[in-house]
């Protein structure tokens, strides 16, 4: 009989041991903060009972409490992330203190003797009747707590403080070194985001958001190159807003920068993503195209100066016929071409489209 009762003993032993190993494992396994605490509402149910789970924690200067993450099985959740409590005169300084979960068997009743206690008075309206109240201590300093919370009264017992406590030390630094980790993580998806703003701002003009002179010029050498080694066409569209000198004198120089603007959304609605346009300087705009666009250099500048052509521009109680003059460059072979003199093609052929009265095209071959 006794040597019965040890082997059940045992038994029942290895069982609890089995499933706080398995908890911890399945904890350990997250990396993430929300990761973590998804891990624990999932495993914790084997030695704590919940029907909601939720995190919050201290403030740096200890003086609130912020409400971070929740999961439950009611269907409405009153307690959202952001949610902030002051702990003066909380009575979970008692649980910082003595560093022992906390049980609240009947909420209700709590909430009569506590009516002031607004955050008692959100679970209460959520259905819960039952809490245990976790602290969270790393390296000896309360960072929050874990509240498990119930729809039923009387849930919890010493058993379930117990069960927490065991692997309260372990949750604690998991949970502090996981939050750690989001806020590098964090912190380094802001820094590559103000990276490529920043980078994104140095490559495009300010007012037409097209790209800037340097990065135009960077793209032509770049397929310029790639045309010598691949052995394909390339050309250049140079394009000149027509009597813009006289736009900014008639209307002022806001209206020019509203002109300037309408001609770079015209001319970017007629280019393909890969062929790409930048603002070379004052009203001058340049376009590389290469491979198949190359060859239909002459076509795409036509349907460009149309887009332009076809529509008023109407701002500022004013409304002017705007046209461009647009050179085109061909080269149907980029072998020691060089960029500023295949430029210079563009434009002298821009050149000869004003010279020959503005609001057309003129082609010439480079080499």
């Amino acid at each position: 009989m006794e040597l019965t009762k040890l082997a059940e003993s045992l038994e029942q032993h290895y069982d609890e041991t089995r499933k706080f190993q398995y908890i911890a494992e399945q904890v350990t396994s997250g990396l993430f903060l929300d990761e973590v605490l998804d891990k624990v509402f999932e495993t914790f149910r084997a030695v704590i009972p919940y029907n909601r789970l939720g995190a919050a924690f201290l403030s740096d200067d200890k003086l609130h409490l912020t409400h971070y993450w929740g999961r439950s099985d009611a269907a409405k959740i009153l307690i959202q992330p952001g949610f902030t409590a002051s702990m003066v005169g909380s009575s979970l300084q008692t649980v910082i203190e003595t560093g022992r979960p906390r049980i609240l068997n009947d909420l209700e009743t709590y909430l009569t003797e506590h009516p002031k206690s607004h955050s008692t008075r959100l679970m209460v309206d959520e259905g819960v009747r039952s809490s245990l109240t976790c602290p969270l201590i790393a390296h000896g300093k309360s960072i929050g707590f874990l509240f498990f919370s119930s729809f039923a009264m009387n849930t919890y017992e010493h058993v379930h403080q117990g069960a927490y406590l065991r692997l309260a030390v372990q949750l604690s630094l998991l949970v502090e070194k996981s939050r750690l980790y989001q806020d590098l993580y964090e912190i380094n998806q802001e820094l590559q985001e103000a990276k490529r703003v920043l980078y994104d701002q140095a490559i495009h003009d300010e007012l037409t958001g097209l790209y800037n002179r340097r990065a135009i010029m960077d793209l032509l050498n770049s397929r310029l190159s790639r045309a010598t080694r691949e052995g394909f066409p390339i050309s250049l569209v140079m394009i000149d807003i027509d009597y813009f000198k006289k736009i900014n004198d008639d209307y002022g120089h806001p209206f020019g920068d509203l002109a300037l603007k309408a001609v770079a959304e015209r001319l970017n609605r007629c280019v393909r993503d890969y062929n790409r346009i930048g603002r070379y300087g004052g009203e001058e705009f340049l376009i590389v195209l290469d491979r198949d666009d190359a060859e239909a250099a002459e076509h795409i500048a036509e349907r460009l100066r149309m887009s332009v052509a076809d529509e008023t521009l109407i701002e500022c109680g004013h409304q002017v016929h705007l046209t461009v003059s647009i050179g085109v460059a061909i080269a149907t072979t980029a072998i020691d071409l060089d960029p500023h003199q295949f430029i210079s093609v563009a434009d002298q052929a821009l050149y000869n489209a004003k010279q020959n009265g503005r609001n057309q095209v003129v082609v010439r071959y480079a080499g």
